[in-house]
Formats: C-alpha cells, sequence, structure tokens
C-alpha cells in the first residue's frame, strides 16, 4: 500500500475512484458488448459517475470517503449484474428484474456457471481498499485528508456538464427499438436510469378493432384457404410433450457414429417434422412456452407472463377442449410455485395439475425428479385418465436436460468425444441424449398400456440451450463444426416440432416457418376444433404456408421471424440485421412492411389480453 500512499492523487477520490470506474467500465462493455477497449464508454459511462461524484462533493465532508465507498460499490454491483445477466439471458438487466428475483435466483446455479473468473476482478479494489480503510493505520490517517469539500464553483460545473453529457447520451437514443444498441448508445448506467424514469404506457388498442380477420390480415392468412387434415385426429387424446431446452440441430445428429437422440429420431421418420420452428418465449422461459403454446398469445412486453398475465381469465387450449369434452391436465415434476405455475394453471384452466407433490422426491436432481420418474408416472396417470370415458388433453413438461445440464454420472449414456469433453456444448449433449433415453421408454409404455395408438402427439423444444453470448471459443467452435457454418441467431432460436398420429399421414418434412405461438390452431385443426369464437395469434402450420413471427426478449424488440429469414433491428428499422432460416435459408430480405406488421401484431396481443376480464 506504499505506493498508494505515496501518491497524493489518492486523496484526490474524484479522480481516483474515476480511474477505477474506466477499468470497469472497459470490463463491462468488453463482455457485454465484445469492445474490451471501448473510447464510447469514456463518453457514456464516465459522465454518469462523475454525476455522483460532484453530489458527494457538493455535500458532504465528514464522510465522503464512505460515500464514494457506497457509490463504488453500488454502481460495481450494477455493472456485474448486467455481466451475469446478459451471459443468462442475452439482454441488459433492468430494475424490472427485481420483481422475479425469487425466480432467478433460483437458476443461480445456472448463471454462475457461465461466469467466467476474471469478472470477479471487479469487485477487486473494493475488498483491498476496504481493507486498507479500515484496518490500516496510513488509510485511516488518509482517510482523514480525503475528507474535505471540493471547490463548489468547479463541483457545480462539472455537474452540469456531467449531466448535459448523459443527456445528450439519453434523448437521441429513446426511440431505438434494440435494447441492446440502446445501452451501448447510452451508457449501461444511464440506460438503467433511464429505464426508471421512462414512460412505458403502451396505446391499448380498443377490442372492436382487435379482431380474426384483423390478425389474418397482419399476418398474410388467406382465410378461404382450405384447411389441410382438418379433423384427422377427431377424438383421439391430444398429448403435447414440451422437451426442455431441445434445439433442432440434435435430431439426427451423430458424434463418432453416436446417435444423440435415437429415439426422437425414429419418431422422427414417421412423423410431420417442421424443422424451421421457432421458440417465442422470454424471461419465464419453460412458463412462458406453456403460456404461448396454450393460448397462442404472445408474451408480455415485459417479465414473465405467469406474472403479468395471471390474473386474467384467460382463453386457452384447455379451455377450448374442455368445451369439446377433453379432460385436461398438465405434468411437471418442479414445485407449481416456481415461476407462478399455480396461477398460471388457474387462468388456463386445467382441470388438473400434477407437479412435485404428485413426483415427490424420487431420484431427483435440478429442480425435481428425473425425467425417468415423470414418464413413468405420467405414463401411470394417463391410462387412468383413458378409462374415463372421454379422451384428454394433457401436457408433459420435461426438465432434466435442463442448464447447466450436468446431469449425475449414473444418467451418462453416451462417451462423447474427447474434444467435447469437460465443454457446455459436450454437457448439453450428454443431457440430452439422457433425456432421450428417458422419453423412449415413456413411448413404450404408452404403447404398451394402448394409449399410444388412440392419440395425437405434439412434440416441441420448450426454449434454445445453447445461446450463442454464453459460449466460449472451444463452444463456438463446436457448434460450428456440427452445423458445418457459424452458429447464428436463426439457429438459436430454433426448435423442433414434430407431429404423430395425426390420422393417416405420410411423414413429412414441412419446412414452412413455425413457432410456438401456431401449435394451438394446428391441434385444433387436427382435432377437428372450432376456433370461430377464439381469438388466436397463430396459424394452422398444415394449412399456412408463409408466416411472421414476432420475437421478444431473447431477440431485441422489433426482430421477427418470416419466410424470408430474421431480422433483429438497430435503432431502427434501416440499420437492421437479417439472418436466413435455420434449415433451407436463403438470402434474407425481410421488409419493412412485415417489420410493422410485426409490431402491430405484438399491440394487438397486449391490448387484447390486458382487457380480458380478471378470473374469479
Amino acid at each position: 500500500m506504499s505506493f498508494i500512499n505515496g501518491k497524493r492523487w489518492i486523496v484526490k477520490p474524484f479522480i481516483f475512484f474515476t480511474l477505477i470506474f474506466v477499468l470497469k467500465s472497459f470490463l463491462a462493455w468488453g463482455v457485454i458488448f465484445g469492445d474490451m477497449l471501448p473510447w464510447k464508454s469514456l463518453l457514456t459511462e464516465i459522465p454518469f459517475v462523475w454525476a455522483l461524484f460532484c453530489i458527494i462533493e457538493r455535500f458532504s465532508s465528514k464522510r465522503k470517503l464512505g460515500y464514494y465507498m457506497t457509490v463504488n460499490l453500488l454502481v460495481t454491483a450494477i455493472f456485474f449484474a448486467a455481466i451475469m445477466y446478459f451471459k443468462y439471458y442475452g439482454v441488459i438487466v433492468t430494475y424490472h428484474a427485481l420483481e422475479q428475483v425469487n425466480q432467478v435466483t433460483a437458476v443461480r446455479n445456472s448463471v454462475f456457471s457461465l461466469m467466467d473468473p476474471y469478472y470477479l476482478l471487479i469487485f477487486l479494489d473494493i475488498i483491498v481498499l476496504g481493507y486498507y480503510f479500515l484496518r490500516n493505520k496510513k488509510g485511516r490517517d488518509l482517510k482523514r485528508k480525503i475528507n474535505q469539500q471540493g471547490r463548489k464553483g468547479i463541483v457545480s460545473v462539472v455537474f452540469i456538464i456531467s449531466l448535459g453529457l448523459c443527456l445528450f447520451n439519453i434523448l437521441p437514443n429513446q426511440a431505438s427499438m434494440n435494447e441492446i444498441k440502446k445501452a451501448q448508445e447510452m451508457g449501461i448506467l444511464s440506460y438503467e436510469a433511464y429505464t426508471i424514469f421512462a414512460n412505458e404506457k403502451t396505446d391499448i388498442v380498443n377490442t372492436r378493432e382487435i379482431t380474426q380477420e384483423a390478425i389474418n390480415t397482419l399476418k398474410g392468412i388467406d382465410p378461404s384457404v382450405k384447411p389441410n387434415l382438418q379433423s384427422a385426429a377427431k377424438g383421439k387424446n391430444l398429448i403435447i410433450i414440451q422437451l426442455e431446452s431441445f434445439q433442432s440441430f440434435l435430431l439426427g445428429l451423430k458424434l463418432d457414429g453416436q446417435e444423440v437422440t435415437p429415439n426422437l429420431n425414429r419418431l422422427m421418420e414417421d412423423s410431420l417434422y417442421f424443422p424451421n420452428f421457432y421458440q417465442m418465449v422470454g424471461q419465464g422461459n419453460t412458463s412462458d412456452a406453456e403460456f404461448v403454446v396454450n393460448t397462442s398469445f404472445y408474451i408480455p412486453p415485459r417479465g414473465a407472463a405467469t406474472m403479468a398475465y395471471v390474473d386474467k381469465k384467460l382463453p386457452s387450449l384447455p379451455r377450448l377442449l374442455k368445451e369439446n369434452g377433453y379432460q385436461t391436465a398438465t405434468f411437471h415434476t418442479n414445485d407449481v410455485e416456481f415461476w407462478n405455475r399455480g396461477e398460471l394453471y388457474s387462468s388456463l384452466g386445467w382441470d388438473h395439475y400434477y407437479d412435485h407433490k404428485f413426483f415427490g422426491d424420487e431420484d431427483v436432481f435440478f429442480f425435481g425428479a428425473s425425467d425417468d420418474v415423470l414418464y413413468h408416472k405420467t405414463s401411470d396417470k394417463l391410462k387412468e385418465m383413458s378409462t374415463q370415458g372421454q379422451p384428454f388433453y394433457a401436457q408433459v413438461i420435461s426438465m432434466s436436460a435442463h442448464h447447466p445440464f450436468t446431469i449425475p454420472e449414473d444418467k451418462y449414456r453416451m462417451k462423447l468425444p474427447e474434444r467435447y469433453e469437460g465443454t457446455f456444448v459436450g454437457d448439453y449433449i450428454r443431457s440430452q441424449n439422457y433425456a432421450d433415453e428417458a422419453f423412449g421408454q415413456f413411448v413404450e409404455e404408452l404403447k404398451a398400456n394402448g394409449i399410444w395408438d388412440n392419440s395425437v402427439f405434439m412434440i416441441y423444444g420448450d426454449h434454445m440451450g445453447l445461446p450463442i453470448y454464453s459460449l466460449d471459443h472451444d463452444d463456438k467452435e463446436l457448434m460450428n463444426e456440427i452445423y458445418g457454418l457459424e452458429y447464428s441467431y436463426a439457429h438459436m432460436t430454433n426448435i423442433p416440432l414434430l407431429i404423430l398420429g395425426a390420422g393417416n399421414t405420410e411423414p413429412q418434412v414441412l419446412e414452412q416457418v413455425g413457432g410456438e405461438i401456431d401449435i394451438l390452431p394446428t391441434a385444433a385443426g387436427l382435432l377437428g376444433v372450432s376456433l370461430e369464437n377464439y381469438l388466436h395469434f397463430g396459424q394452422n402450420l398444415l394449412t399456412e404456408t408463409y408466416n411472421l413471427l414476432p420475437e421478444r426478449y431473447y431477440l431485441p424488440s422489433g426482430s421477427f421471424i418470416g419466410t424470408s429469414g430474421l431480422l433483429i433491428p438497430g435503432n431502427s428499422f434501416e440499420d437492421n440485421t437479417q439472418y436466413p432460416l435455420a434449415v433451407g435459408g436463403k438470402k434474407p430480405a425481410a421488409t419493412e412492411d412485415e417489420y410493422n406488421r410485426a409490431l402491430r401484431l405484438l399491440q394487438l396481443s397486449d391490448s387484447y389480453v390486458t382487457q380480458l376480464p380478471d378470473k374469479p
């Protein structure tokens, strides 16, 4: 500490802590924006901390160092939270995340598995300075010298300049659609402040304007087209399987001759398979997939659907099928209160849900009983339901292949090639290999108890497992090897959809674009259930070939997937970036008209759901 003590500039905490925050902003920007020495961070982050420092200099003397250390701790915590949140979710954290702090902390092992040790360097100065000023005699003497008030005139001028620079960074960028671009232009700290004070009120569209005809026009649906396979599975049970973190590239994948998903591969050969199917979830991940699939509405503008929409009596697939003589049940081994699912299930109108209380603590890892237990006990319950004299709709939600994919060794079913061992991608593939085996046993049980032949199955992945921003260099190389080209956002969001038991149909690979919002209308078409009085934002994938899928949360606002590819806007449509579709993608050519229609669809969905009656 003699070096620090010997330099007079430490007596000037304004300068000393400015230098510290220059280094911390470099670290945060390097991780989030991929720029390790960003000159722009000096123009965005430093004016914000200068404004805070000026307040300290102007109004404090006796406890000046304490206030500087407090600001240092708080701003460092914001930078660290932004880094970790970005690595897990790919978005910039805001104060809204505090609303879901219990859910986020429940996946803390997943979050911190993505942390590189050097991220912790952001706290090093706090530890060193805390010890020096509190426990070291020279430090205590120096603290007394620091507690002197700055020159008020100079401090006031610097404060005005700093505040002006902050406003200069914020005001021109308020209209930016891309939240990451917005944070980069404003600065992380200014962006955090902006989100607190910004008016987020959405223009609500009158329900009279929200009609199926208006939605179909925006989506480019031709209602005169004769539905394909309409009522092909009429009277059958509907079983929807939601596979945890399952991405499309796993199907058919072999590593050194070993099939990763042999059971799903066999089913794919007998199914209607949609390789260009995409996730549509938000912060609620799995629970958001449950919401979108069962309502055919988009996720809310922020937060999880289980928090934003569960006070509503939601029109839903369980309610729709119950009106047509079906019994309904959903199965998940986690506690029903995780992500507020108890309220979600009430809002969706399920007859029954089966959670941790039903599945118990047998063979537990991650958040609940293993997929072996899930499928075995679910099979028994479905057999019981099949004796009730009416068809059933069951949604089964797997969970064993959950991030960070470190399954117990007794669940290893394949030997990874050496280059995959110890990697995030390797752990992911091994966990999905186990999940596939458990699912295969479920299929055999359903065939043995007579349910298989009397049911239509829709099998899809709930959301991505390998986000681009969570992968290190070696993982990205492995993904490039698997795809034979650079792993892109279109690949990342690509999940499969398989439909089996849809009448006497030949297996087909259908490359039209689809998303989770399309499952409800597709299922209704197969079962011969009318949607005449049911407003929905999806479409029957067996009838329509054009599609428009607005995306939220994991892609910046204004992003959408269309028949011609994936578009991510910059500050507006004009500076967008486009990617080919995951399968068979050609040069993308998404249009501004599609961009505007996608935004309008989101507005209509938000308006419609928020104006639904509250549940009793």
